[in-house]
């Protein structure tokens, strides 16, 4: 088990994986989640700096909601985030649908190569058989 400070308050926890932060901090992040949540299925059109300063967020932790496919911008929404692979619109994720289906073809294609048969050869000379040494 490791010890290290949490990243929101400072103090000393128990750290096993994931974001660096206590417990008492990880539940308040996800009480301002579920208030940003909240936020946007009222004020779907809202802008990012508007939605930040009324749930007391940041606009770094918002974006990473979005990447993190926690949350998801409607279409009418005027926030969008870029696409990593080729900078066109995102709503929820890192990758653009075209660009998520490409990725998804790549990986799929990679992860089943065929597999070559192996066939023994036949030796009709002889050569390959089994031979015994006298004593």
């Amino acid at each position: 088990m490791e010890v290290r400070n949490c990243r929101g308050c400072g103090r000393l926890f128990n750290y096993l994986q994931g974001q660096q932060m206590c417990p008492a901090c990880m539940a308040d992040l996800e009480d301002k989640f579920q208030s940003v949540k909240e936020f946007l299925r009222e004020n779907p059109k809202a802008p990012l700096n508007v939605i930040a300063e009324k749930n007391d967020v940041s606009v770094k932790q918002i974006k990473q909601w979005v990447r993190e496919e926690r949350l998801t911008f409607t279409e009418e929404s005027q926030i969008t985030l870029e696409c990593e692979a080729c900078g066109g619109k995102v709503l929820t994720g890192r990758f653009c649908d075209k660009c998520r289906t490409s990725l998804q073809n790549e990986f799929s294609s990679a992860y089943k190569r065929p597999t070559a048969t192996l066939t023994p050869k036949k030796n009709t000379n002889g050569k390959d058989k089994m031979r015994f040494l006298d004593n």
